[in-house]
């Protein structure tokens, strides 16, 4: 087994995740974001932002984010973000 089909095979872990998504935060709004920050109260990021990281979360965790996945507030933090992959994911695997 590669190191890459070994790194596929395992389980993604939160920091992981997070530490992803603040790396994609920070370099399409070009601004570091605390996780657990309001990014659409705090006006960091729109709604057709939104689209955008559904988009970016579905092909770097091959996951599909549809129908009640699809709520702003599985996107207004990092955390939450984070919670929806992880949860996704284990749906996926099983």
């Amino acid at each position: 087994m590669t190191a890459e089909q070994a790194a596929e095979a395992a389980p993604i872990s939160a920091r992981a995740v997070e530490e992803a998504l603040l790396a994609f935060l920070a370099e399409r709004i070009k601004t570091a974001v605390a996780v657990d920050q309001d990014l659409f109260g705090s006006g960091l990021v729109s709604s057709m932002f939104a689209m955008q990281l559904v988009v970016h979360l579905e092909e770097a965790y091959d996951i599909a984010i549809i129908g009640p996945e699809l709520k702003l507030d599985n996107f207004r933090t990092v955390q939450a973000m984070t919670a929806l992959v992880l949860r996704l994911s284990a749906a996926r695997d099983g």
